[in-house]
């Protein structure tokens, strides 16, 4: 692994030893105190945040490593100075690149002219550190993700992207619900569709929410997504039927609820399923810092 631009990339096996190692960092962080020493990470963010910038720096942390974090008051980028500059720059004193970017090419553009790591820490595009420990979530209370049902619901975004390559790699059941005119990206789930034939899963679509019966998790996010200024009057009349409650919960069979945060509660989701027993949200959120504790320590250290 030179990158994580995004779980595509990954072999079935690099995305398992990755959720084993987590487990292990997870459940021993003495073990792993210094991992990083000596090792500085250098945060680019253009997007606000508040898991992603918290989970990469107290873990770089505790890690035993430097964390550097850079917002827009040292110039966007690309514009103040050009992509490329930035990362050949960064490379001559950091170890590693972690990007928070609108566009996916911004982190395309710092992996191909840094000589370091770079991290997607999310794009546009896709949101890889939400997925892994979204899996590592699911792992800790499944013995076999490749039996794994998970049912996304709500807009086809980044965070599906990931979800949909997660579930393709563990060979897994993936079923996406979603509105018309509101489906993940054609490409990346032909992509999906592709892996997960080669690794015996299964990817559907559909704008049915009766298919959301017999999974074992149900997955939802915002509606609207992040700098999108469509009304939510407009929004709610498409979505609305796609509302996690109880009732669909129920319908669905399933044991666990899931998302990414942040969320507007009583609107994809209700306070009543966010904050029930099944619910996985602080889990996968203290996960974050795990997973990608995980991914620099394989990344820097080459374990």
């Amino acid at each position: 692994m030179d990158h994580l631009l995004t779980l595509k990339d990954l072999t079935q096996k690099q995305f398992l030893d990755l959720l084993a190692l987590a487990k292990e960092i997870k459940a021993n962080p003495q073990d792993y105190s210094q991992a990083l020493a000596g090792k500085s990470v250098v945060m680019l963010f253009e997007k606000p945040s508040l898991r992603t910038r918290v989970s990469f720096d107290i873990g770089i942390s505790k890690l035993g490593g430097h964390c550097l974090y850079l917002d827009q008051q040292n110039g966007a980028l690309g514009k103040r100075e050009s992509v490329a500059d930035f990362a050949g720059n960064i490379s001559c004193w950091a170890d590693a690149i972690v990007a928070r970017t609108f566009s996916h090419k911004t982190i395309e553009g710092l992996a191909e002219h840094g000589s370091v790591p770079v991290v997607n820490a999310l794009s546009d595009l896709y949101h890889p550190c939400q997925g892994l420990a979204d899996f590592l979530s699911l792992a800790e209370n499944m013995d076999d993700l490749s039996q794994l049902k998970l049912a996304y619901v709500g807009d086809g975004n980044n965070v599906t992207h990931s979800l949909m390559f997660g579930a393709a790699l563990l060979g897994a059941r993936m079923t996406v619900i979603c509105p018309e005119g509101h489906f993940p990206d054609g490409l990346v789930v032909t992509q999906a569709q592709e892996l997960a034939a080669k690794y015996g899963g299964e990817l559907v679509l559909t704008s049915d929410v009766n298919e959301i019966e017999g999974h074992d998790a149900v997955y939802t996010d915002t509606w609207i997504s992040m700098g999108d200024n469509t009304s939510m009057e407009e929004i709610e009349g498409k979505f609305a039927p796609l509302q996690v409650n109880a009732a669909l919960m129920t319908k669905a069979g399933a044991k666990f609820f899931m998302h990414c945060l942040p969320a507007h509660r009583g609107v994809e989701v209700t306070d009543e399923v966010m904050d029930g027993d099944g619910s996985l949200i602080l889990t996968q959120a203290e996960n974050r810092m795990h997973a990608q504790n995980a991914l620099l320590v394989t990344l820097l250290t080459g374990k």
